[in-house]
């Protein structure tokens, strides 16, 4: 007996929470689970991004340098981590993630490239 209940009245087979099936029946991959599971995860304490709006900023630094600054997106309503690894990817640069500022900051003007970016995403852009 492998499960506390088994045996008795009590016993209910644990279920797959994709198909409903018990898990000894069930034919969903461990990939189609952990897609599932995170998409549930996302989409628990997230707003769309069709109702966010960012604003793009460029400033200038101590010595010459320029920084493109993205703001208006909440920390606890987006994954910034996971947005700035997407826009350093679309710019080509590096970048941090200030989140008690709530805010990403880019290394160099990346003004449009970030508009793109984030506009594909789907966030309103200002």
């Amino acid at each position: 007996m492998t499960r506390l209940f088994a045996g008795t009245p009590f016993d209910i087979p644990p279920e797959c929470d994709l198909c409903g099936l018990p898990e000894t029946d069930c034919k969903c991959t461990p990939d189609d689970k952990a897609e599932a599971e995170a998409k549930r995860q996302r989409e628990a304490d997230r707003i769309p991004p069709e109702k966010q709006t960012a604003r793009i900023t460029t400033e200038k630094r101590k010595g010459g340098r320029t920084a493109t600054v993205i703001n208006g997106l909440t920390a606890k309503a987006n994954d910034l981590s996971a947005l700035l690894s997407q826009l350093q990817t679309a710019c080509g640069t590096g970048g941090t993630v200030k989140a008690k500022e709530d805010l990403i900051e880019l290394q160099g003007d990346h003004t449009t490239a970030a508009r793109e970016c984030l506009s594909k995403i789907g966030f309103r852009i200002r």
